[in-house]
């Protein structure tokens, strides 16, 4: 066995688990931190002693997949919560010089995301004052861009006025003196890349838009990684949560001397020129960095393809999943999910070819009438992989590194067990339970979206036993049915769920 060590972005399941879920049955170990040093969500990790554990592991290991928002912040909410200096950070950041001296053989693929600036007012993953004025940041952001590059209507210029005035000086100053720091820590990424401690580099977008702080940081980061003519190593892009999955295949890829072939096929003609929500470009170009990312090359034909992404996306303006029952011609004349299932049964059944199922026609969660159609067609567990949970980036990661996997690896127990996660999770929590039990049961219980009571409370339970109604009647076949074992509330609220699923068969 190969041990690889996994730094994550945070403590909940989707950093902390599936990475670690994708590599059972290969021949790859992974060594992850024990969740008491990682803190948990706005109380940041045991910095020191995630490095001291990093040290001990490095010795005997042949690769490792570092979060440098973990390493240098605790996590990802804590940075965009931190105290640190620009010279502080960079010197715990200038540890992985340390890392690489103790193995030289070591791989090193890091990740450290640019800062998101959100459009809402919520404190919930930002500092407090961001329950009043989140909004306002936004825009003051957003229409200042757009102010800078001549580009606001006499409205805008009205707007952004009205906001310079309103939104408290000092809170501006915090918000982006911290931005500014982060960007720092972006920078010296790239020059621990180009000098060769760090090998490899993602630097992914969190909840970006077109305008704003967030896209002046990927434009100021852009220039300075071309100043290092380092754009063959370091890859910005949309995304956050699954890079750590992606790193993951691109070394495994990497180790097996395997670069997979991926032809793409979308359920509408319009479909790779949306641009997701929370996402700053064309579908198509994300997923070129997807793929790319983990070791794989778009093909221009089946006839050319090791594998087959299928990609379900509207026709024009997404959607959020607890929006379907209500989707429009967008969603029903605008694409044609019949034939897009035909056309997966016929890679699977006729050409036996590695498919892979990115679920992205809704932001944060499945689309229910594919997933009744793959049922129909027997399909739920000859795919190589499915995904369709939060933007649209975590899905395409996803989907794309557990199809890398099940290529090289086979369709073990620990693929299906995965699979059925997704379905669980996806379709049945994110698509459906979700919604259902903040509307029918949590008024009741004095609780909300946000205020569950604790990981394990009686919110837990019921939706435990709503996924696994749900699972019962539309996550089996003849031959597989789902055992849910475990339900638990990470951040004791409604956005994610811990799951522990097994499929049996």
């Amino acid at each position: 066995m190969k041990n690889i060590i996994y730094v994550p972005l945070d403590e909940r399941p989707c950093n902390y688990k599936f990475m670690p879920m994708l590599a059972r049955g290969t021949d790859y170990n992974v060594l992850v931190p024990p969740p008491e040093l990682l803190g948990r969500k706005k109380t940041p990790a045991n910095v020191d002693a995630l490095w001291s554990w990093v040290f001990e592991n490095a010795v005997s290991a042949e690769g490792a997949i570092l979060s440098i928002d973990m390493l240098v912040y605790g996590g990802i909410i804590p940075s965009r919560l931190h105290k640190l200096s620009a010279a502080e950070g960079k010197a715990v950041l200038g540890k992985l010089r340390k890392l690489k001296a103790l193995n030289v053989s070591l791989k090193i693929y890091a990740f450290n995301l640019i800062m998101r600036c959100p459009s809402y007012s919520s404190s919930d993953e930002e500092p407090d004052y961001y329950q009043d004025f989140g909004t306002e940041i936004f825009k003051s952001g957003f229409l200042g861009h757009k102010n800078e590059l001549n580009e606001t209507t006499k409205d805008e210029e009205t707007e952004y006025a009205l906001i310079a005035n309103r939104l408290p000086a000092q809170i501006l100053q915090d918000y982006t003196s911290r931005r500014k720091i982060n960007l720092e820590i972006n920078k010296l990424s790239v020059d621990l890349l180009t000098e060769g401690t760090i090998d490899f580099l993602v630097i992914p977008q969190d909840d970006s838009a077109p305008y704003g702080f967030t896209a002046i940081d990927q434009s100021k980061l852009r220039n300075y990684i071309g100043e290092k003519n380092a754009g063959l190593k370091a890859y910005m892009y949309p995304g956050a949560d699954e890079v750590g999955m992606t790193l993951f295949a691109r070394m495994v890829n990497e180790a097996a001397d395997c670069r997979p072939s991926v032809y793409l096929r979308f359920s509408s003609i319009r479909a790779p020129f949306v641009v997701p929500l929370y996402e700053d470009r064309l579908l198509y170009e994300s997923i070129k960095y997807h793929v790319l990312c983990a070791g794989g090359l778009i093909c221009d034909s089946l006839a050319d393809a090791d594998m087959v992404l299928m990609v379900n996306a509207p026709a024009e303006k997404m959607l959020e999943a607890n929006q379907q029952q209500t989707k429009g011609s967008n969603y029903t004349v605008g694409r044609n999910l019949i034939e897009f299932v035909e056309y997966m049964d016929f890679v699977i059944n006729t050409k036996k070819l590695t498919c892979a199922v990115a679920d992205v026609a809704f932001a944060n969660g499945s689309d229910l009438e594919l997933l009744n159609y793959i049922k129909q067609k027997n399909l739920l567990y000859k795919l190589s992989s499915y995904a369709g949970w939060n933007t649209s980036s975590n899905t395409l990661g996803t989907a794309i590194t557990q199809a890398f996997i099940c290529r090289l690896y086979g369709a073990t127990q620990s693929h299906y067990d995965f699979l059925g996660l997704r379905y669980v999770e996806d379709a049945a929590y994110c698509a459906q339970v979700r919604q259902l039990v903040t509307e029918r049961y949590l008024p009741g219980m004095q609780l909300n979206y946000f205020k569950t009571d604790g990981p394990r409370g009686k919110a837990a339970e019921i939706v435990k036993q709503e996924l696994q109604k749900f699972s019962d009647s539309y996550l089996g076949d003849a031959r597989h049915n789902i055992v849910i074992n475990d339900v638990y509330m990470p951040w004791s609220r409604m956005f994610e769920v811990g799951l522990d699923v097994e499929v049996k068969g």
